[in-house]
């Protein structure tokens, strides 16, 4: 079989690059190994599709070169996607941070897309596995072989491997010449030592805004598990963080303890510190930071000393993670295709003409709240412009 343009992978990138190929007239394939399309896109959100974010900036977005997605970005903006959505009649919303979610399942934007790639002629192999891509090109399937003037690599991370996640676009990088970052998971779980989780089980299922430090700062909820620590605020922190390091977590940020702690001091000295801790966040949680500052006494024998050590302590508590939950649960893969080997604009590779890559098997990792499908989106289109 011979087409003008095999893409590789039926996420969200792929399926966008093919809708903006075959909308200029070319012939294009789409092959995943999935028994469906988009199944990234069907979890996301709780269901719901967080689409894309109204924040789209360069530093919310993790790469050697973060500046590299802004050709993409600008070219084909959040506004762009949302215009096409309510073209298709699905309802959405905001969220808090700018996040955009459809009112409806995440199946409209799925079928949405995969509207549009058979209105505009795309052919679609599902069930179908690529065991190579040779030099010309030519991709051998399970399906027989196919010509193709173009091939587009859109197969994602490592993220989620039961979904079927794998490596084999970074293997493709580097069969042709390619560089690949380093990979990790990224937006995951954090996980503790067994010595930390004796303190931190008991917390397992609680919740609360905190402000979540390690290279960079998120005020957004964070969740106790019984492995460690989960939440938009660890799930962000996580992209930043290297295994080795601490977090600093803040559990009244921008909040004062210090006037409250002292009026209780006077007006209820003998009252234990945990009590008076519960004002502002949950009992055991209380209990835990009562230990951690070592008082043993009442909050009448506390010096304004060591009220201000309480402060201190409540605003910057240290915790040592010893690694991530891993690519079973990691929303989205850190590193990727070297950004240095690829044309921004086109996304194809420098040195293999008709080679492109795009969405999240490049080295451009967005924030929580729809910053990656947008990645996907700008990547996809800014591909099918070229290709």
């Amino acid at each position: 079989m011979k087409t003008d343009i095999v893409i590789l992978g039926a996420g969200a990138a792929g399926m966008f690059c093919a809708i903006e190929a075959a909308r200029r007239g070319r012939r294009v394939l789409v092959i995943d190994h999935a028994k469906a399309a988009g199944e990234k896109i069907r979890i996301s959100g709780g269901g719901r599709c967080n689409f894309t974010n109204t924040g789209i900036a360069a530093d919310r977005f993790l790469s050697r070169n973060p500046r590299f997605a802004l050709s993409a970005l600008k070219r084909y903006t959040q506004w762009d996607f949302v215009a096409r959505v309510d073209e298709a009649g699905i309802a959405w919303h905001e969220k808090t941070l700018g996040q955009l979610f459809c009112d409806g399942p995440s199946t409209q934007i799925v079928r949405m897309l995969l509207d549009q790639m058979r209105e505009a002629g795309v052919q679609l192999w599902l069930g179908t596995s690529v065991e190579k891509v040779e030099g010309g090109f030519r991709v051998v399937t399970s399906r027989g072989v196919v010509e193709a003037e173009r091939v587009v690599v859109a197969t994602g991370g490592k993220s989620i491997p039961k979904m079927g996640a794998s490596g084999f676009g970074y293997q493709l990088a580097t069969q042709f010449g390619l560089n690949v970052i380093e990979t990790r998971p990224a937006l995951v779980p954090l996980t503790f030592a067994e010595q930390e989780l004796v303190h931190l089980q008991p917390l397992s299922g609680i919740a609360l805004d905190a402000r979540v430090t390690t290279g960079a700062s998120f005020d957004e909820a964070l969740l106790f598990t019984h492995r460690g620590l989960s939440g938009p605020a660890i799930l962000q922190a996580s992209s930043y963080w290297r295994e080795g390091e601490a977090l600093t977590v803040d559990l009244l940020p921008g909040r004062s303890l210090s006037d409250d702690l002292r009026q209780l001091r006077g007006e209820q000295p003998r009252i234990a510190l945990r009590t008076a801790l519960t004002r502002h966040m949950p009992e055991k949680l209380a209990r835990r930071m009562e230990e951690v500052c070592g008082v043993t006494g009442a909050i009448g024998a506390l010096s304004n000393g060591a009220i201000e050590a309480i402060e201190r302590q409540v605003h910057a508590w240290q915790l040592k993670p010893v690694g991530t939950e891993g690519y079973r649960t990691a929303e989205v893969t850190l590193g990727g295709v070297d950004t240095e080997d690829l044309d921004p604009r086109t996304l194809e590779a420098r040195r293999m003409p008709g080679l492109h890559f795009v969405g999240e098997v490049v080295d451009v990792t967005g924030w929580l709240g729809g910053y990656n499908f947008q990645w996907a989106w700008s990547s996809g289109w800014a591909a099918g412009q070229a290709v």
